[in-house]
């Protein structure tokens, strides 16, 4: 864990230097109709990804950006540690440098998907690219998938304050400039409302759980039980309250330097509920709840969401 941690913070450091002598206009790409950062991802990369082998006891991990898949990553791979431990009495079964690799799936080079395949089970795999652009192989092994979701509100005014903090990404010079932006799909990962209704149609899935960020903030032991049954672990009740303490914002900001290097100060801003209200105006509030309401407030993802709970001023 701590050298593919050092990989991680390698890596968001890089992009970090490189996006430093780049232009606004040059930071992000298209690909396929949808915006990616030209310092983590590349077209290439999209398609090697299709070499990927997946695996049935794969551990997919999806969500939107700034929706908390860095906070319930490491619940994740917490989870898989115990399992190992318990199960082959060894810390893991990595072997070391040759092994290690970066989370997300979409960032990386090219020789990323071929290293990837030698790796061993369990493997911890985090994306927030859409299902169709997922590799075919992930839906075909029935690997399970934890579906991250996060209140619209919530997932904007993280998003902007991450865009400002990141220079990989484009930053804005108010908060009005940004929220224009994220309602026209001008987003890195594309559209927030086209993720949900993507992903909605594999809601129902039995490969596939959906967990919100914010139930998972109000009731955090049950949480994380549930996602251990899916994925078919049975840690003990001291072993869930040590993952939950392990990935407190609080547990994850103070070791942010040593987990994600100088990212980590960027990544833990908050972590709350409803920060939203200190910047969306009346007009903001409303056009958000029209957006929602009309892609996706009718589906079993949007009503999962507790719109009417966790978004109304």
């Amino acid at each position: 864990m701590e050298k593919s941690r050092k990989k991680f913070a390698d890596i968001i450091d890089q992009a970090m230097v490189a996006a430093n002598t780049m232009d606004r206009d040059e930071l992000l790409f298209s690909y396929k109709g949808i915006l990616y950062p030209a310092t983590f991802c590349s077209p290439e990369v999209f398609r090697a990804m299709e070499s990927l082998e997946a695996r049935s006891d794969d551990i997919i991990l999806a969500g939107y950006p700034k929706s908390g898949t860095n906070w319930v990553g490491q619940i994740l791979n917490d989870l898989v540690g115990i399992f190992e431990k318990k199960t082959q009495n060894k810390e893991s079964s990595m072997n070391d440098e040759e092994l290690e690799e970066f989370p997300y799936l979409e960032i990386g080079d090219t020789g990323k998907f071929e290293r990837m395949n030698k790796l061993p089970s369990r493997r911890v795999i985090f994306t927030h690219l859409l299902p169709e652009n997922l590799p075919r192989s992930i839906f075909k092994s029935k690997a399970k998938i934890l579906l991250l979701i996060r209140n619209p509100k919530d997932v904007a005014t993280s998003f902007y304050h991450f865009s400002n903090a990141m220079s990989p990404l484009p930053s804005y010079e108010t908060w009005d400039d940004f929220f224009v932006a994220f309602m026209t799909k001008k987003m890195p990962w594309g559209c927030y409302f086209e993720y949900i209704s993507k992903w909605n149609k594999y809601a129902d899935d039995e490969n596939v759980m959906t967990i919100t960020y914010e139930e998972l903030k109000e009731h955090p032991v049950l949480g994380v039980k549930n996602i251990a049954a899916f994925f078919g672990f049975s840690p003990t009740e001291k072993e869930l309250q040590i993952v939950v303490e392990r990935s407190s914002f609080q547990s994850m900001k103070k070791n942010s330097q040593k987990t994600h290097g100088a990212f980590g100060n960027l990544l833990f801003r908050k972590g709350g509920v409803s920060d939203w209200k200190n910047h969306f105006s009346e007009d903001q509030n409303e056009k958000m709840d029209k957006a929602f309401e009309e892609h996706i407030g009718r589906t079993k993802l949007g009503r999962k969401l507790k719109y009417e709970v966790y978004c109304k001023a």
